[in-house]
């Protein structure tokens, strides 16, 4: 006590006379701040009445206003989800840690309006099929066999920055799940894992000289590979955006997807060392246009020469206008993906462009498979019987007549579906929940005799297996998941995704800012992407298994309890 003593006496007066000089000028410059903004909230401004009452101590209110959403998940109860037990559950499949809870929920889980029913005789989990796959486009020259019935959903590289959408690809091709562009565009980011190689013909490269690949070297072992890489590219590509360029460490070259080469250069199948993709056309018409907007046909076909199917987009959950990104995140990059001018406010659309009827529509769609010969879809928020029916009539129609004309999946959006960017008013109570849309739709497309024509994708609000269990069985023959697979990347959900405000994503997943950006461990979070989806896998094949089935496909509504 006594050292202690003589250490906190000795402070200031000998020892640390920089530290206490510091301490001295902070406390002066705090104190003329403080004068200055108690005389400008009193006497000059006269815009907020609060702070002219209360000068100084009011702006308490903004500060812990603004650390409300970015904070509200560590100290305030989750509201948006049935608990916070789902939220820690994702984190912790993402980061292999054990996904069990001890003795009770934290938190009750409240809303949830459906129990699964547990068979009076269980299976054990290996006796559920090890096998989940989905075929869309049965009868096609290419259909589309998944290798999972989970995938991630729509997020275009844009709303996602450059490296979260090289995580995303990588993680898809190592869990073997199918990945969709969002209506951003295929850019060279989603082929993260595709080997380079010189003799594609496809690809642009920018390649250093003997002595520009020396001071990468030099840099990579006296520092680290991240700079030397910067570094490198910094003297090598010269090109308005040059992080658009994905690089191979081994040839020491920097690639990406030459679009204006000719098409006998792209590959004639879809290249196995990259994740299975599904391509998202929305309203703009992002990376299948021409130079004047108009739809490309030779563009469209030079992308699905790596994708799997399509999807077109004609309404989200979260926004039934068209597709928004603000001009911070209109990167030089971004615009020379979609073809537009950068740092410029980006909203697409309302209506798609061939969808002015629902016969249009479809007529589109049956050209789509002419050029690729591969499934198309439509993504629709669904709000009546009455207005489902006009697509399943016409879907039935067509097939009676024998053309392609009609959409081989409808992805199924519910009302609850998320964005980085949307009006609030439509966030919440536009169209159906899933569980109603999907009830629905499942059953109009039986009674109309072409449920086996057309599968069901379900994308709203699915954090763990219990959730998806139920949206299968309610008919769904697929899940698409956005929230939750970005959670596994790393995620805070801070609510900052949409740049707006001067802010931006805190972990540098769903911005454009090069700063953010950098911290980002893409090859860490590709492996906990994979996790994740490894842990969903396996306990859908856990719930299967004490439901009492061995093959999903028997899985519906009779394997469920109606809570109220």
């Amino acid at each position: 006590m006594e050292a202690l003593l003589e250490f906190t006496h000795k402070i200031g007066a000998v020892e640390f006379p920089i530290l206490m000089f510091l301490l001295k000028a902070f406390l002066v410059l705090f104190i003329i701040i403080s004068i200055v903004l108690f005389v400008y909230d009193r006497y000059i401004q006269r815009e907020d009445q609060l702070l002219i009452n209360y000068p100084l101590i009011g702006r308490l209110r903004y500060i812990f206003y603004a650390l409300r959403d970015p904070m509200r998940q560590y100290f305030g109860d989750e509201k948006f989800y049935d608990s916070f037990d789902k939220v820690k559950w994702v984190y912790n499949a993402a980061e292999g840690k054990p996904v069990y809870t001890s003795f009770s929920p934290s938190q009750p889980i409240k809303n949830t309006k459906f129990g699964i029913k547990n068979a009076n005789i269980v299976l054990d989990s290996d006796e559920v099929q090890k096998d989940f796959s989905v075929t869309f486009g049965r009868g096609l020259k290419h259909p589309f066999t998944t290798r999972s019935i989970f995938g991630r959903s729509a997020m275009s590289d844009g709303a996602i920055s450059p490296e979260g959408t090289r995580a995303f690809a990588k993680g898809a091709y190592i869990g073997g799940f199918p990945i969709n562009t969002g209506e951003g565009s295929l850019t060279s980011n989603f082929l993260y894992t595709h080997k380079f190689t010189r003799e594609c013909k496809f690809f642009e490269t920018f390649e250093g000289t003997f002595f520009a690949k020396s001071v990468y070297i030099v840099v990579k072992y006296m520092i680290n590979h991240a700079l030397a890489q910067k570094v490198y590219k910094h003297l090598v590509v010269y090109s308005q955006a040059p992080d658009s360029y994905l690089f191979d460490k081994e040839e020491l070259v920097f690639y990406r997807v030459n679009w204006n080469a000719e098409f006998e250069a792209f590959p004639k199948e879809v290249p196995d060392d990259i994740p299975d993709i599904i391509f998202q056309m929305g309203s703009g018409l992002y990376g299948v246009r021409d130079q004047d907007k108009n739809f490309s046909k030779q563009r469209y076909q030079k992308t699905m020469s790596f994708c799997r199917m399509t999807e077109i987009k004609i309404a989200q959950g979260a926004k039934q206008t068209g597709g928004k990104l603000l001009a911070t995140k209109v990167s030089p990059e971004i615009a020379y993906y979609r073809g537009v001018e950068p740092y410029k406010d980006l909203f697409s659309p309302n209506q798609f462009p061939f969808a002015h009827t629902i016969e249009e529509l479809f007529t589109f769609i049956g050209y789509l498979k002419s050029l690729s010969n591969k499934p198309v879809g439509i993504k629709i928020v669904v709000s009546s019987q009455e207005d489902f029916e006009v697509y399943v009539k016409l879907i039935q129609k067509n097939i009676e007549d024998k053309t392609q004309n009609y959409p081989d999946f409808i992805t199924i959006d519910g009302k609850e579906g998320g964005s980085g960017a949307a009006p609030l008013e439509m966030m919440l109570n536009v169209g159906m929940g899933i569980v109603e849309a999907l009830e629905l739709a499942d059953k109009t497309l039986h009674e109309y005799g072409v449920r086996e024509q057309v599968k069901l994708i379900a994308s709203e609000k699915v954090l763990t297996p219990d959730d998806a269990v139920i949206l299968f069985a309610m008919g769904a023959d697929y899940v698409a998941i956005a929230r939750a697979f970005m959670m596994s990347a790393g995620c805070i959900r801070a609510r900052e995704c949409s740049g707006a405000n001067g802010r931006d994503c805190p972990v540098g997943l769903a911005t454009q800012n090069k700063r953010k950006r950098a911290s980002f461990l893409v090859e860490k979070k590709a492996h906990n992407i994979a996790n994740y989806h490894a842990q969903l896998v396996h306990g859908v094949r856990s719930l299967l298994a004490i439901i009492g089935l061995k093959n999903i496909e028997h899985l519906d509504k009779s394997h469920l309890m109606f809570k109220r």
